[in-house]
């Protein structure tokens, strides 16, 4: 099976995926995912489906999360890449031990957290994300009490892995994520 279109990501999303922040987060991760596709010169579509669908078992299967997705993903046909980044994207977590080796799984380890980053800052500062001053953003990236319990080593690590300073992965992302309400 080939990849599915962006409307049908949507309703497997939407099949799978309940809670309200983790369809943002999706959406979120996505935006990021998008924006990076085209400095590395990946498929826009593989991108942000990438971002959009990572956590599709995460609600269910938390503790084995990505294992459930990933086993869908084969069943689905969908490309190596693409399993390989969401498998990485959890290096350190539910046993996986996974580091990336494409641009694609870096940029999926590197924006997941920063996302989770970006939706709590906007939640003590209710500005529209594309009006994020990446500044702001990199102070509470350095201050570990400020949403404590996102991996700040996994966004360094796919910035290594990526190669892009972790400044400078803010900033993208600041702008990436624009796009969004």
């Amino acid at each position: 099976m080939p990849l599915p279109t962006a409307e049908e990501a949507r309703a497997l999303l939407e099949q799978h995926v309940q809670d309200p922040y983790q369809r943002l987060h999706a959406t979120m991760v996505a935006a990021a995912m998008g924006g990076y596709a085209p400095r590395f010169e990946g498929d826009p579509h593989l991108w942000r489906l990438t971002g959009l669908l990572h956590d599709l078992d995460f609600e269910r299967f938390p503790e084995q999360h990505p294992a459930e997705a990933l086993r869908w993903f084969r069943e689905w046909g969908y490309p190596e890449e693409m399993t390989h980044a969401v498998e990485a994207h959890a290096h350190g977590y539910n046993g996986f031990t996974t580091l990336p080796r494409t641009p694609l799984a870096a940029a999926l380890l590197a924006c997941d957290e920063l996302c989770g980053i970006f939706y709590a800052y906007r939640r003590l500062n209710p500005v529209p994300y594309g009006q994020m001053k990446a500044s702001s953003i990199l102070k509470k990236v350095r201050e570990p009490s400020f949403a404590a319990k996102i991996d700040r080593s996994s966004i360094q690590l796919g910035c290594q892995h990526l190669g892009v300073p972790l400044d400078a992965h803010v900033a993208n992302l600041a702008g990436f994520l624009a796009e969004l309400p």
